[in-house]
């Protein structure tokens, strides 16, 4: 099932500013898409209506997310081109089956999330770690960024709070970039007011940064790989990310263990 809202404006309008987005001129996109400078011209001013072809070549050039690929042919007049299935629906089975062996699998913590980074599934070392943040930041959906970096969440057991916050940002500026999502940019806001900013742009130690969490037994330290399903044709699974954290040995200013 697709629930896409009707775009308020006109399709040549929205290709304009992905391209603008993206830094690329009419000459480097008609070049890339092999359209003439004058057509794109038209649709971008709306004297030409482009096909629901020419859309889908423009965004995928455009590096265009499934989602707004789809608001761009409803602009147009067309219907969508890509389906969006709820993570547990049956035509999503074989992939949240395969992602939850990853999970079940993965000795570290391990979680699925949507493109606002609202966690669809994790394992049980993922919420063995949210033990002690307050009962509001857990319940569904659970936002990993606001669990992360809220004072009552696992803020205060974060050892390098500011340089972690400040990946975290970094990550969701990209990822508003790259959308254009109004609800990435109010999540951003609504992070922005938490403290533990100071210092964020002070350079990690080592080879990664890692995630260095307090515990009752002293302190953990996690570096994580994130991976995307490449080959999406569905809106929820081109938005899927799958994380998983391994163990990291920390390291003092000078890199030495």
């Amino acid at each position: 099932m697709t629930t896409t809202a009707l775009p308020a404006r006109p399709v040549g309008e929205l290709l304009r500013g992905w391209r603008e987005r993206r830094r690329l001129s009419q000459l480097d996109l008609s070049i890339q898409a092999d359209v003439s400078t004058r057509h794109l011209s038209f649709v971008e001013t709306g004297r030409a209506r482009p096909t629901p072809e020419m859309i889908l070549r423009l965004t995928d050039h455009l590096q265009v997310p499934l989602r707004e690929r789809n608001q761009l042919l409803l602009a147009g007049g067309y219907a969508p081109a890509y389906p969006q299935h709820g993570f547990d629906a049956p035509e999503l089975a074989g992939i949240a089956d395969a992602l939850r062996s990853v999970l079940a699998g993965h000795p570290h913590p391990a979680l699925v999330m949507d493109r606002w980074w609202d966690l669809l599934d994790a394992n049980d070392a993922t919420l063995a770690l949210t033990a002690g943040c307050a009962a509001h930041l857990l319940e569904p959906p659970v936002n990993v960024l606001r669990l992360s970096l809220h004072p009552d969440g696992l803020a205060p057991r974060i050892v390098n709070l500011a340089q972690w916050r400040g990946h975290l940002l970094t990550q969701l500026r990209q990822r508003i970039e790259r959308t254009d999502d109004d609800r990435l940019r109010a999540l951003e806001e609504e992070l922005l007011g938490y403290p533990g900013g100071e210092g964020e742009s002070t350079p990690a130690a080592g080879v990664v940064l890692p995630l260095r969490l307090r515990n009752d037994a002293g302190e953990l330290s996690f570096f994580s790989i994130a991976a995307t399903v490449e080959t999406a044709a569905d809106v929820t699974v081109d938005e899927l990310v799958l994380e998983t954290f391994y163990p990291a040995r920390i390291t003092d200013a000078q890199g030495a263990p």
